[in-house]
């Protein structure tokens, strides 16, 4: 396990439970309203993130407890060279974040990956604090939005094609399709169907119209989009987790026709808005303005070397 923090007299650290999920939720909240004046966080997010198979929380995570007993901080490393660290705001400018950075560059290092990034908000506290830790950006990241009220543009499908929900039957075609699609550019590991299962119809609150599809004439799925609806800040919106098209479909409108049928099924719904992120390395962001979409909110992914114990073997 990574080297114990080095905390103020009357704070401690223990791994984090399931039961922590609503805690970390809502120290996360605060930072994203402090830094950016948005929350985007849900408890369900955190609550679906864990329940994946492959994922050892109590192994893979710290939280920090305040001389009052609450929860002030936390970091993760949800996959292998993917993190997250969290402070509340009153508590920033300690030390936190930089024993917190450090925490994830062993962990990282102990599950066998040689970097480590996180996403923080462009210009907030932790973002700098980073960038003097000397940790680089990897690639941006754009928050879109189709306002409120704006016009959902029609796009056409192809003859023979049609757009709708998706069947039970057709989880693991979307979950190839998309997986298939999003490791074109993203140096991970293949996420197995029981861990994109637990996240998408096992987050809390799924409803099936939440896994929208297209299919070619012979009834095969050719594209996929995940949309759910989301309450951060007490006003409803659609959030399109992710959207792929089969690679041989491409360059035909597929996607612009499903993202434009699933911010009209969110609307439907009772979104008010809808939202999504795409960041540098995918090339979506003109597909997505296209449509209608503003950037409203800019992230980094920030990254360093894990650390390596002095004997070669990682910390």
């Amino acid at each position: 396990m990574p080297a114990p923090l080095m905390l103020p007299p009357g704070w401690s650290q223990r791994p984090l439970t399931t039961a922590d999920a609503g805690a970390v939720a809502s120290l996360v909240a605060a930072g994203e309203l402090h830094d950016t004046g948005e929350v985007v966080i849900e408890e369900a997010d955190l609550v679906a993130e864990w329940a994946r198979p492959s994922f050892d929380l109590g192994a893979s995570s710290v939280g920090v407890v305040g001389p009052r007993g609450d929860l002030v901080a936390y970091a993760e490393v949800s996959i292998a060279d993917r993190g997250d660290l969290a402070v509340l705001p009153e508590h920033r400018g300690r030390g936190l974040e930089a024993q917190l950075a450090r925490w994830l560059r062993e962990r990282a290092g102990e599950v066998g990956s040689d970097v480590v990034g996180l996403p923080v908000p462009q210009g907030s506290s932790t973002d700098r604090e980073l960038e003097a830790l000397g940790w680089a950006v990897r690639w941006t990241s754009w928050v879109l939005a189709l306002p409120e009220g704006a016009e959902i543009p029609a796009r056409d499908l192809p003859p023979g094609y049609a757009v709708r929900q998706a069947r039970s039957d057709e989880h693991e075609a979307c979950w190839q399709v998309i997986e298939d699609a999003f490791l074109e550019w993203s140096a991970r590991e293949r996420r197995s169907l029981e861990d994109w299962s637990a996240t998408v119809m096992g987050r809390p609150g799924f409803e099936p119209w939440h896994l929208r599809v297209v299919v070619d004439p012979a009834g095969a799925v050719v594209a996929a989009c995940i949309v759910m609806l989301s309450t951060p800040d007490a006003v409803t919106e659609g959030y399109v987790d992710a959207v792929a098209t089969r690679r041989d479909q491409r360059g035909r409108g597929i996607a612009q026709a499903l993202l434009a049928d699933a911010f009209a099924a969110a609307r439907a719904h009772g979104a008010a808005r809808s939202t999504l992120t795409t960041d540098s390395r995918t090339g979506a962001l003109g597909l997505y303005q296209k449509l209608g979409m503003e950037v409203v909110l800019v992230w980094v992914n920030r990254a360093t070397a894990t650390v390596r114990r002095t004997d070669g073997s990682r910390a």
